[in-house]
């Protein structure tokens, strides 16, 4: 049997999950969809993720004759100094090298970024933010993370944590003001801002305020039918989102904001927090555009093919 051909030409953007995996091969400068293919993340063994990976990249190569360079987009962090993965929500990928095993075993490089860094770039390139100078992009899922683009380029920082802006801290006066608890979050901080501005945080807001358990659109469902606590509660969460928002505008002063998760669908923030925001602004200051993401759930694979394409150019 013939080899496949190259790496030139064909990109791979893989979307690693906490359930599923997702590789689609794209091509060409408008990142052509070419093929797709979607299996079970293995949470617990390395090595069984590591095949899983390997046998989605393979089949590609058969079904389309290359080799197409690959970029991955994970949940967690990469410690630029030891290169180990960090804080995953897929367990079998924590304190392991992740981007050397693929590459050892897949015969090619494998360039990494964050799951909501690559949805960023996304945006950032050809999408709601196509022609920005700069560009924030934050996810509002079950947590909350973003990344940061100038120039259709992500910028990762010293630590590989920039956009991480759910791990800031939500201030004493607006926990007082809402009359909020300290909730603990994963990451080993307190009251982190993702603990309450994601979409389980919206739903633990609700809770909190002797709600039962409903997920983010029930309780807007519920806001819309005129219930007072579903209204109380998307009013509390609109001013702790206004203000993790305002303070993105005042360290990084975007262009524009684009929204991710589930969170993004809910048509009443892109009405309401524009002047949210700038209620925690100093006069003068302006909002910027805030806006749906253009390519919602299909972003991590594109922005993880952007990265390979960004790695291949440099």
């Amino acid at each position: 049997m013939s080899q496949p051909s190259s790496t030139e030409g064909m990109l791979y953007g893989v979307d690693i999950g906490g359930t599923k995996m997702e590789l689609v091969a794209y091509q060409g400068a408008d990142l052509t969809e070419r093929w797709r293919r979607r299996v079970d993340t293995p949470t617990r063994d390395f090595t069984a993720f590591v095949e899983a990976l390997a046998g989605l990249v393979e089949a590609a190569d058969a079904s389309l004759g290359q080799r197409g360079a690959i970029g991955l987009g994970l949940p967690g962090v990469v410690d630029p100094r030891s290169g180990l993965q960090l804080s995953s929500n897929v367990p079998a990928l924590n304190g392991q090298a992740v981007a050397p095993a693929l590459t050892a075993r897949l015969q090619r490089p494998v360039v990494i970024g964050n799951d909501c860094q690559c949805f960023a770039l996304s945006e950032a390139c050809g999408g709601a933010a196509a022609g920005a100078e700069s560009m924030f992009g934050a996810i509002l899922g079950t947590g909350a993370g973003g990344g940061y683009c100038v120039g259709g380029r992500l910028l990762r920082g010293y630590n590989s944590l920039a956009g991480e802006w759910g791990h800031c801290s939500l201030p004493a006066t607006l926990r007082e003001q809402h009359g909020l608890p300290l909730w603990p979050c994963a990451c080993g901080l307190n009251a982190c801002l993702e603990r309450y501005v994601s979409g389980s945080g919206l739903a633990a807001l609700y809770r909190y305020f002797g709600g039962p358990a409903l997920d983010a659109a029930a309780i807007n469902a519920q806001a819309e039918a005129g219930e007072a606590l579903a209204q109380r509660t998307l009013a509390v969460h609109l001013d702790l989102l206004a203000h993790g928002l305002a303070g993105l505008v005042l360290v990084l002063d975007p262009h524009v904001i684009v929204l991710g998760g589930g969170l993004s669908k809910l048509q009443r923030l892109y009405r309401d927090l524009p002047a949210a925001v700038a209620r925690h602004l100093f006069a003068g200051a302006r909002v910027p555009q805030i806006l749906p993401p253009a390519f919602g759930d299909a972003g991590g694979t594109r922005g993880a093919a952007l990265l390979a394409r960004q790695q291949q150019q440099q």
